[in-house]
């Protein structure tokens, strides 16, 4: 296809490909879609990219990369039957990472349908490029009842957050340094994107803290929840409730190990409280005993030492007042100081369990990203919480019964 042309595709699933050769000085590239009523966003739940992986009404699914000798490809899963009936546009986008297009050499789009063997349906090369950081290389748009695509192969020098910008998301401002007498040099990377917030799902459990410009200051990692109430006892007139049972007490934790290979755990058991400025970076504010405390549990991460975590394994067990974590509503939520919340919500317990791994915070290849794990464990008789998640997760660390 030729920019500005435009072809009938098939009302299904497409699988869309955005590829180029990589090589050396190469930048890396992303794909993003951005469904549009009336050419603007509805929210930021309309913006499908690295950070927000999947639409609400699974109607698009960022898939993921991979390379094949020396082609990368960055891959949407478009489900155009899914497209809500009010969104009459899906933007297909590409943003540079560590540089421009003009670097990137044999950038395209191509449609495949995955029913049919993933046979191509349309193709448009990128004619070139140069100081551009972000491209709409094409675009979904319904026609009479059918769906339609546009090559487009519109630039940006402002790169995904300028993109993002002109559709109507809302996206933090950049923190901006002073003025330098040096010119700047052309090649600059592009503002990260933050949304207002990142939710985490099942469909979308990941998100990357250095592509939303996370990756410095500290990581405040809090639990609240909100027992259901339950009664000790019946007296007086009208069966009234004579005493009400105190809520469990709830413990946050984090299993850590740090790139010089020491592992340790921060707790309020043993008073293992950990540390902010010197190893292991983490440190646990308090220990609330009910839940009643507004602020919850608090871990705090230093990301200004986070060349030195490895992994940290944030979970919360419980230390006396339930015998599971059936009735609790919990919310886990990760503020970086430079960027957005990341929050989620731990799924109904159905299991007799006593610990639930909540998060899991990796940094490997200079990529620092956080998984919603909201797994519940069930400890077999005689085994701590800890070694039950130490187990789960591979940590191989020895444990002694401790008091508070």
């Amino acid at each position: 296809m030729v920019k500005g042309s435009n072809t009938l595709v098939p009302t299904a699933a497409l699988r869309v490909e955005l590829g180029w050769r990589t090589g050396p000085g190469v930048p890396d590239a992303d794909a993003s879609a951005l469904l549009l009523v009336r050419g603007k966003v509805r929210s930021d739940a309309d913006f499908v990219f690295y950070n927000q992986p999947a639409h609400s009404s699974g109607a698009i699914r960022h898939e993921g990369k991979r390379n094949t000798g020396g082609r990368v490809a960055d891959t949407l899963l478009v489900d155009l039957t899914r497209v809500e009936p009010e969104v009459e546009t899906v933007v297909l986008a590409a943003s540079a990472d560590g540089g421009t297009f003009g670097q990137v050499p044999g950038l395209y789009i191509e449609l495949r349908d995955p029913a049919r063997g993933d046979t191509p349906v349309a193709r448009f090369d990128n004619p070139g490029a140069g100081t551009e950081t972000a491209f709409v290389l094409g675009e979904f748009y319904r026609r009479q009842g059918a769906w339609k695509f546009r090559a487009v192969g519109q630039g940006y020098s402002s790169g995904l957050e300028g993109l993002a910008r002109d559709y109507g998301i809302t996206v933090d401002e950049p923190q901006h340094a002073a003025p330098d007498p040096a010119p700047a040099p052309v090649t600059a990377p592009p503002a990260p994107v933050r949304l207002t917030k990142v939710t985490l799902t099942k469909a979308a459990p990941s998100v990357s803290l250095t592509k939303q410009g996370g990756t410095s200051g500290v990581l405040r990692v809090n639990l609240n929840w909100r027992a259901r109430k339950r009664f000790s006892g019946w007296s007086g007139k009208a069966g009234r409730p004579a005493a009400m049972d105190a809520g469990p007490d709830l413990d946050l934790c984090a299993l850590y190990e740090l790139t010089d290979g020491s592992k340790g755990v921060v707790q309020a058991l043993g008073n293992a409280f950990g540390a902010l400025h010197r190893p292991p970076y983490i440190h646990l504010d308090g220990d609330d005993r009910t839940g009643a405390a507004a602020t919850g549990e608090n871990l705090t991460v230093n990301l200004d030492h986070k060349e030195a975590l490895r992994r940290v394994l944030v979970f919360v067990t419980i230390y006396e007042g339930a015998g599971s974590f059936a009735g609790l509503n919990a919310t886990v939520t990760l503020q970086p100081q430079h960027g957005a919340p990341v929050d989620f919500s731990l799924d109904e317990c159905t299991v007799p369990s006593t610990v639930c791994a909540l998060a899991l915070i990796t940094n490997t290849g200079g990529d620092l990203v956080v998984r919603r794990e909201a797994r519940y464990l069930v400890p077999e008789r005689g085994v701590s919480p800890q070694r039950t998640v130490d187990h789960a997760y591979g940590w191989g660390m020895n444990w002694t019964p401790g008091r508070k």
